[in-house]
């Protein structure tokens, strides 16, 4: 097992780990659902936050009705209940991101930080193909690809688990700050066309908290 510069031991990136990284960003969402509504207000239709937290609950209610066996299943069932349950563009977009995380994950009971990485990059490329978007667009990429770039080369420098997480969970929160001045490119924001400009994406917000919730996660089975 890894550990952290501090000397903590890195927690093992397994079933648990994924409940664990459900279970709080799933409160996370809750938490901040009406923040998250608040900036879709301004740019949006005033429903992402109502949206995410309705799928993540619906996500929550399901992994725990039917277990899965492997971070690699929780991750997928948790991106087919999203498709199923938000409405709008998020529930497509998250439920790729999860879905092909998980398969990329496959059917092993634990990962490495590094397979996780590539996991989670496997999942932003695809949400990124299948949105026809990129960074700078004012989307949820703003704050994915930061992640898990943050994350790569955290690991490449020798970094555990944990730390590897903290650093993508500031990369997640400054591309979501980041957003703010940027046109947006996609989605219903980019109908504003200047307009856009000013205002915080909260598809980039919510993706920052799932990012954070990862890092919390590692930091709980630390503990």
């Amino acid at each position: 097992m890894n550990t952290s510069a501090a000397g903590t031991p890195d927690p093992l990136v397994d079933t648990a780990f994924v409940r664990r990284w459900l279970s709080l960003a799933t409160s996370a969402i809750e938490r901040k659902s009406g923040w998250l509504t608040e900036l879709d207000s301004a740019i949006g239709d005033a429903d992402h936050g109502t949206n995410m937290q309705r799928g993540f609950a619906a996500a929550s209610a399901a992994v725990e009705k039917e277990p899965s066996n492997t971070p690699g299943e929780v991750l997928t069932h948790v991106g087919r209940q999203l498709i199923s349950s938000v409405g709008g563009a998020a529930g497509p977009l998250y439920g790729t991101l999860l879905r092909r995380a998980g398969k990329a994950l496959g059917d092993q009971p634990t990962a490495t930080p590094e397979e996780l990485c590539v996991a989670l990059r496997s999942g932003v490329d695809a949400v990124a193909q299948l949105g026809r978007s990129e960074r700078g667009d004012k989307t949820m990429l703003d704050s994915l690809y930061p992640a898990v770039e943050a994350m790569g080369f955290a690991l490449g420098s020798g970094a555990g688990l944990l730390a590897a997480l903290a650093a993508a969970r500031t990369a997640a929160d400054e591309g979501a700050a980041a957003t703010v001045p940027l046109l947006a490119r996609k989605g219903r924001a980019s109908y504003l066309g200047e307009r856009s400009i000013g205002h915080q994406d909260p598809g980039a917000t919510s993706a920052a908290l799932l990012i954070a919730a990862f890092a919390e996660a590692a930091e709980a089975g630390a503990a």
